[in-house]
């Protein structure tokens, strides 16, 4: 079974998204982001976070492929940014 980055990295979005997301990323503050995206108001751990970020992106991917109307780019863009963001924690964290 793959760790938590194993999975981040096998996934494919398109090119835009990731590309938005990693400016996004440079930038990246944890306390707000988290608490906007997530709904917490206890910040959970990295890799906890990391799990529920990939759980919403699914949701967001799926909507995006079904052309749901309901799909708003600014979000899949903003969760995507702290799914980096919370990698990049977790990868520090390990060294």
């Amino acid at each position: 079974m793959k760790d938590v980055l194993g999975l981040l990295e096998d996934l494919r979005r398109p090119r835009l998204l990731i590309s938005a997301a990693r400016i996004g990323a440079q930038e990246y503050r944890r306390s707000p982001c988290l608490r906007r995206v997530l709904g917490h108001a206890t910040l959970p751990r990295p890799g906890q976070a990391l799990m529920s970020l990939m759980e919403i992106e699914a949701e967001l991917d799926e909507r995006r492929r079904g052309q749901d109307a309901t799909y708003a780019v600014s979000r899949h863009v903003e969760v995507l940014t702290a799914m980096m963001g919370e990698a990049r924690l977790l990868r520090e964290a390990a060294r």
